[in-house]
């Protein structure tokens, strides 16, 4: 029964439960950024650089198996069936996929600082002199004179 109740404390702490959220949360908002990236940014990428699939640009480096069915031009078919590429084109896609998703991450993490951060606080006003030392000052004041 013990290792069942310090289970059950281990799970209900805070922050078991806080990154279990975090990581529900972070798994569609990878969904989100992959949509994103693929539906939005790449096809504009692929405009600019003259196609619409950027997933398109690979070099091939294998032979063709016998019996190959598929499109030579196809990176997804090529790869279904096991052929060596050198596929900078997906590559691409997936690093501008994690620059955006790190990109937005830094503004969560910015604007989250911002909520939290604690006002400074006024500066102190000195505090006061002692009575003592008023009164030695004031001796010493007497005696310079």
């Amino acid at each position: 029964m013990g290792l069942i109740s310090e289970f059950k404390t281990f799970i209900n702490r805070g922050n078991v439960m806080d990154l279990a959220v975090g990581v529900i949360i972070g798994g569609a908002f990878a969904t989100i950024t992959k949509s994103l990236t693929d539906d939005l940014i790449m096809p504009v990428v692929g405009f600019i650089f003259g196609g619409a699939d950027f997933s398109r640009y690979f070099i091939r480096l294998g032979e063709l198996p016998a019996g190959f069915t598929g499109n030579p031009e196809s990176y997804a078919d090529l790869k279904a069936a096991g052929v060596a590429m050198f596929g900078w084109g997906q590559f691409l896609t997936v690093l501008v996929n994690f620059l955006i998703l790190a990109f937005i991450i830094f503004l969560l993490v910015k604007v989250m600082n911002k909520l939290t951060a604690k006002p400074e606080p006024a500066p102190a006003a000195p505090a006061p002199t002692p009575e003592d030392v008023l009164l030695l000052r004031e001796i010493r004041d007497s005696l310079k004179k």
